[in-house]
């Protein structure tokens, strides 16, 4: 997937990746996609929940093969 901008969390404990993603998709234009890549497992949820109460869509969410998970975030 394409994305404008990137954001690694790795090594990041809640709510550190949450945190560095708000920051980034303050800096970006509406319709632009953020890729954040965390290690935390809590980080699933925790985007799940902050997409919906902040409105910018969660594109797509995966496990890597490198056991990371990979966000795709579209700003509102």
């Amino acid at each position: 997937m394409d994305f404008d901008k990137e954001v690694d969390a790795r090594g990041l404990n809640c709510p550190l990746p949450i945190l560095r993603t708000k920051k980034a998709l303050a800096d970006m234009q509406p319709g632009q996609v953020l890729r954040i890549v965390a290690t935390d497992p809590g980080s699933v949820k925790d985007f799940q929940a902050f997409a919906k109460q902040t409105g910018n869509d969660l594109l797509q969410q995966s496990e890597t093969a490198d056991k990371a998970f990979e966000f795709y975030m579209k700003r509102k």
